[in-house]
């Protein structure tokens, strides 16, 4: 194309796609439309390539087999959103937290924790939880920032903790080791969790009122209750262990884990024939979603690779000089902002396939590139699940403000505050120590 760069079109397109993004077009589809024509203009204007390309994407893209854990994982998560699993995990966390000041919250922020590791959805973690943990927390009076703020936060373990479909599309897209991101992503996971019970803790010893403690329950219930949500563990480990120990590919891995999580849930007495319904609809609805911006995301990425802008940019910033910590906060502050404006998936979607080569060609504290690409998946994550509680977007939020009519918006945004300085801090912890990520996957790798 005569009289523009390449860099300079990539530059454009990405200027129109957040255009689009402001007007309300829909992510798959804007960035569909975007690729489109950057592969258009590079192509002197001409239909033909792009018509060509066309023919193969869709097929190329969704007969991915590993493609397939994302409808199983949402289906995981489904089983236990209908299937009554959310109450069982907050009765158990709430018996052994909740007679402490702030209890009922922590073992909210628990709870999430762990019907995340069989959800893999932040937005579905948010609203099952709040529907479960809001009633208790308004009987003991909390604080509604808090209340909802923990809630919102801990909506983000969803993601955080594995199964996470962010880190399966991250594989996808990198040719990762979907079991080495799991595996890595499980202490990060934990210590977020610890962090939003810390900042509890902090928030009632400032403010006594915002957190009262709960009843105390006898020592034997409180072992029947864990004894009932073991099987949900159980889950998990096979789901996490089976895929890295490659007994079980990821596939085999998902499909085992939906499956026990549709018996237990019928076994527990929540899931009838309309729950079934419900979550064969769900899941048809969600995947239907995310096939359509992986779609999108082919179509922009083949428009942005023509322009060589990816390419361009990753030689660039290796031969400025910058120091790589310095390139890491730049972009680590980029996927802040567009937390903004965007959501998780979206954001994963269009920034990997431009900074992953960026990261690759620098040096991180002497790290192999096997390393650097599972450290940086998991960083990536854990900034990208800050725009679930970001401001203006901040879609956990709204969907816990939304349960909870009674709060005001902007309590609830003054609510994470707190919790927002605890992610950044598990960041830079992060950054600055990247065995706390790939330390799992040394000690179990081959």
């Amino acid at each position: 194309m005569s009289g523009l760069s390449g860099m300079s079109l990539g530059l454009i397109m990405f200027a129109v796609l957040l255009l689009m993004l402001a007007l309300r077009v829909h992510i798959g589809i804007g960035m569909f439309i975007v690729g489109v024509a950057g592969f258009v203009a590079m192509n002197d204007f001409s239909w033909m390539p792009v018509l060509s390309a066309l023919k193969n994407v869709a097929y190329a893209r969704f007969s991915n087999y590993d493609l397939a854990v994302i409808p199983l994982f949402m289906l995981m998560g489904q089983f236990a959103t209908h299937g009554g699993l959310s109450r069982a995990l907050f009765k158990c966390v709430n018996s052994f937290v909740g007679h402490f000041r702030g209890g009922v919250a922590m073992a909210a922020v628990g709870a999430c924790a762990a019907f995340g590791a069989i959800c893999g959805s932040s937005l579905a973690t948010a609203a099952t939880m709040g529907q479960v943990a809001l009633p208790e927390l308004r009987r003991y009076r909390y604080a509604g920032s808090l209340a909802t703020g923990a809630l919102a936060a801990g909506g983000t373990l969803g993601i955080m903790i594995p199964p996470s479909v962010p880190l399966v599309i991250y594989a996808v897209l990198t040719q990762e080791s979907i079991g080495k991101l799991f595996m890595a992503a499980v202490i990060p996971g934990i210590i977020a969790m610890l962090g939003y019970m810390i900042v509890i803790r902090i928030v009632v010893a400032i403010k006594p009122e915002a957190g009262p403690a709960g009843e105390r329950v006898p020592l034997p219930e409180a072992l029947r209750t864990l004894a009932g949500v073991l099987p949900i563990l159980l889950v998990f480990l096979v789901v996490i262990v089976g895929i890295y120990d490659g007994w079980a590919n990821p596939t085999e891995a998902a499909s085992i884990g939906a499956a026990a999580c549709g018996l237990l849930a019928v076994v527990s007495g929540g899931m009838r024939i309309d729950g079934i319904v419900r979550s064969i609809t769900g899941t048809a609805q969600a995947t239907a979603m995310i096939f359509l911006v992986l779609l999108g995301a082919d179509m922009l990425n083949a428009g942005l690779a023509i322009t060589q802008m990816p390419a361009e940019l990753a030689s660039w910033v290796k031969d400025s000089g910058l120091p790589p910590l310095s390139v890491m906060f730049a972009i680590l502050l980029i996927y802040i902002f567009l937390g903004c404006v965007m959501d998780s998936l979206a954001m994963i979607l269009l920034t990997i396939p431009i900074f992953y080569p960026i990261v690759m060609g620098l040096d991180f504290w002497g790290m192999t590139v096997a390393d650097k690409s599972v450290w940086f998946g998991i960083l990536a994550l854990m900034v990208v699940e800050i725009g679930l509680v970001h401001p203006p977007v901040g879609m956990n939020i709204y969907i816990i403000n939304r349960l909870a009519k009674d709060v005001p918006v902007m309590e609830t945004f003054k609510g994470v505050l707190p919790f927002l300085a605890s992610d950044l801090l598990r960041i830079l912890l992060l950054v600055f120590f990247p065995i706390i990520s790939l330390y799992l996957v040394r000690t179990f790798g081959a």
